[in-house]
């Protein structure tokens, strides 16, 4: 996410490099530069201009304190006006009535009806919420049954009507249903099109005028950059819609519709997706995706992303392990799967500053640990639990038995060894409850 980005920034700021202090000349040059880098990133030019001379008055008004560079401070600059050009601060979702109806909308391929799965599962296990989907999408034979397959994984009930061509009557029943058996939250996914057309906005509009949602979200792929910014606003004159969600995020993306979208409909992005999984859901924080940009990692995420697969319980029984030092091959395995579990493994390393652009070129994904997990899976019970019995005849069976090599064993072996000595020198129970820590520091202040 936002690779291509991130670099041409850098490159710009290494303009005012050595420079003794901000001049008109200099932040004009940068500038220049920073507003190509935004273009390219599928950014509107009028708000690339607009951006650039905010950037540029909040510049040459600024007093550089001498312990600060003035490449320093453009980067502060820049931070600010990022963070306000994707609207300042979080957003969050209105869930007031009874129950709260949530509209998701957009145009067909967006990502709507995983998007609708994914906010009913992070309504349920993050807020408690009694949740119900709705499938509205009559028109795609597909839609219904896999809002029913999605609902299934999560434990959400689907209301559906087999046969019903009528959307509108479909919602109306389900919100009747919901009143009736206290459901919190009913999130409706409706039909989208290829294109806009009037058939399409006359239906969703008559879906508002019906149920008069507490929130109405609209939905956007932001692999289609610009185009998926003038759709918002075509959909917004129709719908007044409440918040923009960003998909598919993990894709090949230069960032221009999350940069662009709040300038144009003036409407927040309020969630941010990525992936096929169901808690690959995140709250857009401006402040944060501008931490990402300008390369300075994004560390308050990466901590509540532990803090979410952290169990205080399993943490203690950890930290007896190391300080006995039993911690097993059992205890290493079950750590790298809360690991995964926090999601993509290339974009929680990019969240630590300074590796994002380390890291950029090195192909890094979940699957680097299946030749760990192999080796582990090849194990036998009491080679797991006593490791110190894996000597050479059993190593050369482990790299036969998980189709690895002795190499690669032996530094499974040692890892396991290093990561056992530290962990027990420490005895805080693991990155996740000193993670964990540092989440609840972070929310006393």
């Amino acid at each position: 996410m936002f690779e291509n980005l991130i670099d041409r920034l850098d490159r710009s700021f290494r303009i005012l490099k050595g420079e003794g202090k901000i001049t008109e000349v200099n932040v004009s040059e940068t500038l220049k530069d920073i507003r190509r880098a935004l273009i390219e990133a599928d950014v509107s030019y009028k708000v690339a201009k607009s951006f650039c001379d905010d950037v540029k008055q909040a510049a040459l008004g600024q007093e550089v304190l001498k312990s600060v560079k003035p490449g320093q401070m453009m980067v502060k600059i820049v931070h600010d006006e990022l963070a306000k050009l994707m609207g300042s601060q979080a957003t969050d979702i209105n869930l007031k009535g009874a129950p709260g109806i949530v509209l998701v909308s957009g145009l067909q391929g967006s990502g709507k009806t995983t998007f609708s799965a994914k906010l009913a599962n992070q309504l349920k296990n993050k807020r408690g919420k009694r949740v119900m989907l709705v499938a509205g999408d009559v028109y795609r034979p597909a839609a219904i049954e896999q809002l029913k397959v999605l609902g299934s994984q999560i434990d959400v009930l689907v209301y559906t009507e087999e046969g019903v061509q009528n959307p509108v009557k479909i919602a109306e029943n389900a919100v009747k249903k919901a009143k009736t058996e206290q459901f919190d939250v009913v999130i409706v996914d409706t039909a989208g099109r290829l294109a806009v057309d009037e058939q399409m906005m006359a239906e969703i509009g008559n879906l508002k005028k019906s149920l008069n949602p507490s929130e109405i979200l609209f939905v956007v792929d932001s692999m289609t950059g610009q185009d998926a910014v003038e759709t918002a606003k075509a959909f917004n004159d129709v719908l007044d819609f409440d918040g923009v969600v960003l998909t598919k995020l993990d894709g090949d993306t230069r960032g221009g519709a999350a940069l662009s979208i709040k300038a144009v409909v003036n409407k927040p992005i309020k969630f941010i997706s990525s992936g096929e999984k169901l808690d690959t859901l995140d709250v857009f924080h401006p402040e944060r995706i501008a931490d990402r940009i300008l390369g300075m990692g994004d560390v308050v995420t990466l901590v509540e992303r532990a803090q979410e697969q952290y169990n205080e319980e399993e943490a203690r029984k950890l930290k007896k392990k190391f300080i006995k030092n039993q911690f097993d091959f059992n205890d290493f395995y079950a750590q790298i799967q809360q690991i995964k579990k926090m999601g993509n493994l290339k974009d929680l390393a990019s969240m630590i500053p300074g590796v994002g652009k380390a890291i950029k070129d090195v192909d890094m994904d979940n699957s680097s640990f299946k030749g760990i997990e192999a080796i582990i899976q090849s194990m036998t019970p009491f080679e797991r639990e006593n490791p110190e019995v894996i000597n050479g005849s059993r190593r050369r069976r482990l790299a036969e038995g998980s189709g690895t090599t002795i190499v690669e064993v032996n530094r499974l072996i040692k890892q396991f060894e290093q990561t056992k000595k530290v962990m027990k020198n420490v005895a805080g129970g693991g990155i996740m409850r000193r993670m964990a820590g540092m989440a609840g520091g972070m929310r006393k202040r």
